[in-house]
């Protein structure tokens, strides 16, 4: 029962993740900022996450693990009441980092206390469980999260998150045991796996990969506005994203079993780049006329981009199975300076240039990293045998 919690308070940190790009456009009214201004929200939080979730894993490597989950909780819902409140640009700004350093702390604690609480047979099913929790937030939490912000106010959201991030930590507290075993790696042991030099080139790949997709997610409304979708339909823009992200998740993992998960990867990556170029065209091309053809290029960005993160997860364990936590560590740190990058990139192209233009450059981040992929398999083949003769 415990880990139910654990991936209550998986599927709260992912709704306040991701449902900030349905709010922009409120956010940016209501505050009297620019949109662009208003985008670097998300890039404050993403990185955040990316430089204090390694520091602050280290820096409470001795202290219980349960602690340190109601700790990281706390200042999680502690932001999103900070959130609610906030007068100012400038005070957003704070509580949003403030939950990001909450977030940052949680998540990866929570995977490794999911795997302590649960029997040796169950804890794949038991990390798949906290996993599902951020999944199902992009299918449900993002938007009913953004609905509830367009009926009521973006204040409203921020509270529902810190009602559900409440919930599970109330659970936590009462059912998680004291006591867990404390295996966080040390600043040295990641700095030995991060100088790997093929772990380097998969976190440049997940940098691009992550960069592509948040220059267009983080301003997901906008060029949705300027087609005249209001704020149901872009709660049902969102659901259709989340489906198809959960869809291309589970479809990733089990194209990594029987094609690998370089050819997946690539599958993945080739497909979101391609829907992100269409989204774009679509916005140029047929404008007025372009409701079904975004959603259908929507659905094919969140399953194939979603198809490839599993997929790449897969590959980095096999390239340090000994250092596998400390890796993934690092691919979820790597992923969270795209999203950061990403945003502020979505950003300066919304301030120079148009919203349908976000689609076409998200696309060629992604096909560089694809480049870089192809590339790591290249290098990666079967060398032929020479025979000597």
């Amino acid at each position: 029962m415990s880990v139910f919690w654990l991936a209550l308070a998986a599927f709260a940190i992912g709704t306040e993740g991701f449902v900030i790009a349905g709010l922009l456009p409120g956010i940016a009214a209501d505050l009297q900022i620019s949109v662009p201004a208003a985008g670097q929200l998300v890039t404050a939080y993403a990185l955040t996450y990316a430089v204090g979730s390694p520091i602050l894993a280290v820096a409470l490597n001795n202290i219980d693990r349960r602690t340190v989950l109601a700790l990281a909780l706390t200042t999680f819902i502690a932001g999103n009441l900070a959130a609610m409140v906030a007068s100012s640009y400038a005070l957003l700004l704070a509580s949003r980092m403030l939950m990001a350093l909450g977030s940052g702390l949680c998540v990866p604690t929570a995977m490794a206390v999911s795997v302590a609480v649960a029997a040796p047979e169950r804890r794949g099913r038991a990390v798949a469980l906290v996993t599902s929790g951020i999944t199902v937030a992009t299918v449900i939490g993002v938007p009913l999260g953004n609905l509830v912000g367009s009926l009521v106010g973006w204040r409203a959201t921020f509270a529902m998150v810190a009602l559900i991030s409440a919930v599970a930590l109330a659970g936590l507290l009462l059912g998680l045991p004291r006591g867990l075993p404390r295996n966080t790696a040390s600043l040295g042991e990641r700095m030995a796996v991060a100088r790997h030099s093929h772990v380097l080139v998969a976190l440049l790949i997940t940098i691009l990969w992550a960069l592509g997709g948040f220059t267009v997610f983080t301003y997901f409304a906008v060029p949705l506005r300027s087609l005249g979708f209001d704020a149901s339909q872009i709660s049902l823009a969102l659901l259709v994203f989340g489906g198809a992200a959960a869809i291309g998740n589970m479809l990733g993992g089990v194209l990594a079993d029987r094609l690998g998960t370089l050819a997946t990867a690539g599958l993945g990556l080739a497909g979101m780049s391609a829907a992100l170029i269409l989204h774009s065209l679509v916005l140029k091309l047929m404008p007025g006329q372009a409701h079904y053809a975004v959603l259908g290029a929507i659905f094919l960005w969140g399953i194939s981009g979603w198809a490839f993160y599993p997929a790449q997860v897969a590959s980095i364990i096999r390239i340090e199975p000994q250092a596998s936590m400390i890796a993934l560590s690092l691919n979820a740190s790597a992923m969270y300076l795209g999203f950061a990058i990403g945003g502020a990139l979505g950003g300066a192209v919304l301030a120079t240039l148009s919203p349908n233009d976000l689609g076409w450059i998200g696309g060629t981040s992604v096909a560089a990293s694809l480049l870089v992929h192809l590339a790591r398999g290249w290098q990666a083949r079967p060398k032929p045998v020479k025979i000597a003769g």
